[in-house]
């Protein structure tokens, strides 16, 4: 079987990293693709870095996708990827741009697309329950991402997952079995889903 990788799309609360972590609890060889950063804010789940060397890994053509949020730049490199499927294990990685996941899914494996959805007050009860300081500003990106979607509504999708509908555990086990059967990305409802 090909190797195959996990992308989760979804705006600021809807899941990420919980459904990640419900994953790895689940089968051990998926893992957290910690993404390069270089800047301000979270530590945690990253490969802290400096701008200069993600600019020396893009120069280099190492990088599959950069991006700037937060104050903060971010690159998904070509290295970490092949490190975990030669590793055996099955990347997991996070992102918040159609045009990212368009990059990172022409790396040669099978992805599963996944994109993730949660109204805006459900990802604003989230934030505020774990404690997010810079709240308003994930709303924004919460606005950022729906208009994001509405704007590429023809990109295909292994799977939709409503995680204000359902378990943590059922929407690992969505993804799991979208692995398993190697489940084609068709293009969806993204208008009915976004409102």
């Amino acid at each position: 079987m090909k190797p195959s990788g996990v992308i989760l799309y979804g705006p600021p609360g809807s899941g990420k990293d919980t459904i990640t972590a419900e994953l790895s609890n689940s089968r051990t060889e998926f893992a957290l693709f910690r993404r390069l950063k270089a800047g301000p804010g979270r530590t945690t789940g990253y490969r802290l870095t400096t701008a200069e060397h993600i600019a020396e890994l893009a120069q280099a053509g190492e990088v599959l996708y950069r991006n700037s949020r937060y104050g903060a730049e971010y690159a998904i490199d070509r290295g970490e990827v092949s490190s975990l499927v030669d590793s055996g294990h099955i990347p997991v990685l996070h992102m918040g741009q159609v045009a990212g996941v368009r990059a990172v899914a022409a790396y040669p494996i099978n992805w599963v697309r996944a994109l993730l959805w949660c109204p805006e007050d459900v990802t604003r009860q989230r934030c505020q329950d774990r404690g997010d300081k810079d709240l308003e500003a994930r709303l924004k990106v919460w606005h950022e991402t729906r208009q994001d979607l509405l704007d590429h509504a023809a990109e295909p999708w292994s799977l939709i997952i409503r995680t204000d509908l359902v378990s943590v555990a059922q929407a690992a086990e969505a993804i799991d079995e979208a692995r398993l059967a190697d489940a084609p990305a068709e293009v969806r409802d993204i208008r009915g889903l976004v409102g």
